[in-house]
């Protein structure tokens, strides 16, 4: 009778993890990745913002920044009406490239 060939017990272990690593490098370059590269852009984004920016809010608010005060920002939202919000609540600069891009 023959006997049964015997594979070491590393290879078993190290086919068996094989998936699950597959599984975390595609969950890291199709989620993880492009998530923190998105928040560093904002981060940056909100770190230039100056005076006399037009913004848009999360809320869909359009204003042009009046002033700055540490993490928090005054907006001009139209004639005599400020709006004090927190800078992370500002989720894009408007420029000329940006409306001409809506067109």
């Amino acid at each position: 009778m023959a006997e049964p060939i015997a594979v070491p017990q590393g290879t078993a272990m190290f086919s068996s993890l094989m998936p699950i690593v597959l599984i975390f490098i595609v969950f890291y370059f199709l989620l993880i990745r492009p998530q923190s590269k998105k928040q560093k852009e904002h981060q940056k984004m909100l770190e230039a913002l100056k005076k006399g920016d037009r913004v848009i809010t999360a809320s869909g608010l359009y204003g042009t920044v009046h002033e700055i005060q540490g993490n928090t920002v005054k907006l001009k939202i139209s004639e005599n009406v400020n709006v004090q919000m927190l800078k992370s609540a500002i989720s894009a600069v408007i420029t000329e490239t940006t409306q001409i891009e809506k067109k």
